[in-house]
């Protein structure tokens, strides 16, 4: 095995990555050695990449990028049984302590102490990657690598859609980045009623139609209010879905959520931004969740019944691949948002 290996990396704090080389890591006694088959680029990454208000509070550069990351195990530490050398596995990327209170009560997302991998530590935007074995979520070995790639992500549509009670109930998804595009599917194997979703590309609002959605809507061209007020006679919609992160989007939806309705909220806003707490919340009274990766291992069970009974065909959302050295091409396909899920090969 080679000694260094070819990373993208966040190099400074300031706007965007840059290709380096890197040692490959070295593992610990709990941790195994995976060979990167593929990784994808998520919201996330377009956060750190810009340096919003968000990525300059949280991020510690230098550090490796990428939490979407699947491959073969190629290395244990001595303490590992459960993992073996040649596995298939996709990664958590949330690695947690097992110690703290939220640990130990079952809310393991929550950790206290946790270190996200692209993150808090190295990531998977290289040709290695070393983490805890515990982390390593075994797949069948005919897994296509598109499916396997996503799971991480998919987690997240899961953990938000499974949030509310969907059940023969009107939907709306705010965002069709990938991740949204995902929680369509999920809304629809779960039972909703309809599925509304709204975006500002025409290119995934024309995905989000086809991974379900019944109607789908462009922000900047449509009224979004009148449009699922008509649709859901004058009623508005039970249960929102925030997957964009954008201020309008979250003012849109909360807008048309019925009263005593539900919002499940996954997007990362860029920075605060006023709100009307008043009407949107406590008068409406609603229930909001918020939603923080995925919930272990609970989250990965139910995304693997969806995945391996069909209920979800998340085929159509890899519609790009790049070489890993070519991610400028990929972060700023994803940031015109003329793609689906773009997937990175070492």
């Amino acid at each position: 095995m080679r000694e260094t290996m070819t990373a993208v990396i966040k190099p400074a704090p300031g706007p965007g990555f840059a290709l380096a080389e890197r040692p490959v890591p070295e593992i610990k006694p709990d941790e195994v050695l995976v060979k990167v088959a593929a990784a994808s680029v998520c919201g996330t990454d377009l956060h750190i990449y810009n340096w919003d208000e968000f990525a300059a509070s949280r991020i510690h550069p230098p550090v490796i990028m990428g939490h979407e990351v699947c491959g073969h195990i190629v290395k244990c530490g001595e303490n590992v049984t459960e993992r073996h050398v040649g596995e298939f596995v996709s990664l958590e990327s949330h690695v947690i302590d097992n110690t703290c209170q939220y640990c130990r009560t079952g809310r393991g997302n929550l950790c206290e102490n946790t270190e996200i991998i692209g993150a808090d530590r190295d990531g998977g935007f290289a040709e290695y990657i070393a983490i805890p074995a515990q982390n390593a979520w075994p797949n069948p070995p005919d897994l296509p690598l598109e499916i396997a790639v996503l799971q991480e992500n998919f987690g997240n549509a899961v953990h938000t859609a499974f949030a509310v009670d969907l059940r023969a109930r009107k939907v709306l998804v705010t965002g069709c980045g990938p991740v949204g595009l995902m929680t369509i599917a999920v809304a629809r194997a779960g039972g909703a009623r309809s599925v509304f979703a709204t975006d500002i590309s025409d290119f995934r609002l024309s995905l989000a139609r086809r991974m379900g959605a019944d109607l789908a809507l462009n922000a900047r061209t449509s009224d979004v209010q009148a449009a699922i007020l008509e649709a859901t006679e004058g009623q508005g919609v039970d249960a929102l879905l925030e997957m964009s992160g954008s201020p309008a989007a979250i003012e849109q939806g909360f807008s048309v959520l019925k009263p005593g309705g539900e919002a499940a909220l996954l997007g990362l806003a860029p920075a605060p931004f006023t709100f009307d707490w008043n009407d949107h919340i406590v008068s409406k009274g609603a229930r909001v969740y918020g939603i923080s990766g995925r919930r272990l291992w609970e989250t990965w069970y139910q995304a693997r019944g969806l995945i391996r009974s069909g209920a979800v065909d998340l085929s159509p959302l890899v519609t790009h691949k790049f070489k890993m050295e070519d991610f400028e091409q990929a972060i700023e396909l994803m940031k015109a948002g003329e793609s689906g899920k773009v997937m990175l090969i070492p």
